[in-house]
């Protein structure tokens, strides 16, 4: 395969950011073939999966989508989660302190360190040195798993592989929401096809942590949100 056509893992969960960043990899950076790799770990909003799937078809014939299903995450969570199905309920982002918005009840507990770890095994297997992690600077709430620090320890972890080391690339990382917006239009994502409401209903309560960042997203980048016609 070309050197400067790398294969390349994308971690899609069919939410706004991932599925931006899918686009970005395949049509943008042109890296073939790619893999977009989800889970299923017993989240509340699992229709985000079907977005995924559409996504990874509308990326491309080189995109390959994955599902796994692990289960055991939600059931380690327990009801120290509200975003697994048994946990409490998802909160409005009004209802949350400051204290809690540093890391809020829809945490998961090592989520992202397990998710990362499975597509780093992932990418491994697949001759893929590149893995791409949407994770993206929250405006309004955070989770220490989506920090620059988190992305470059993680990385300083899979150096230490001996043949085949995987780098974790979190190219948003440092965005607001907005620009990623912004990027998925230039892109011609179709917004439509994304869910990001962590309650999983029929619609988006608009209310939750994620409903409420997308909304101020697609204002701040003057572009309207196609879940709020």
């Amino acid at each position: 395969m070309p050197t400067d056509t790398p294969a390349a893992t994308v971690l899609l969960s069919g939410g706004l950011d991932s599925t931006v960043l899918l686009h970005h990899v395949a049509c943008r950076l042109r890296r073939r073939p790619v893999y977009a790799l989800s889970f299923r770990y017993g989240q509340r909003h699992r229709r985000e999966l079907a977005m995924a799937r559409w996504q990874a078809a509308a990326a491309g014939a080189e995109v390959r989508h994955a599902v796994l299903s692990i289960p055991c995450l939600a059931a380690l969570a327990g009801d120290g989660s509200a975003l697994v199905g048994g946990g409490p309920e998802i909160p409005d982002l009004a209802a949350l302190s400051p204290d809690e918005r540093r890391q809020p009840p829809t945490y998961v507990p090592n989520r992202n360190l397990i998710l990362l770890a499975l597509a780093g095994a992932f990418a491994e297997a697949h001759g893929c040195q590149e893995l791409y992690y949407g994770a993206q600077a929250q405006d309004e709430y955070g989770y220490w798993d989506c920090t620059a620090e988190f992305v470059a320890r993680l990385n300083a972890t899979l150096a230490l592989n001996r043949r085949t080391p995987v780098h974790v690339l979190a190219p948003f990382v440092g965005w607001r929401k907005a620009e990623i917006v912004r990027l998925g239009i230039e892109l011609g994502v179709d917004f439509a096809r994304t869910w990001s409401c962590y309650r999983g209903g029929r619609r988006p309560c608009g209310t939750c942590p994620t409903c409420v960042e997308r909304q101020r997203a697609f204002r701040e980048a003057g572009h309207p949100d196609p879940w709020e016609r």
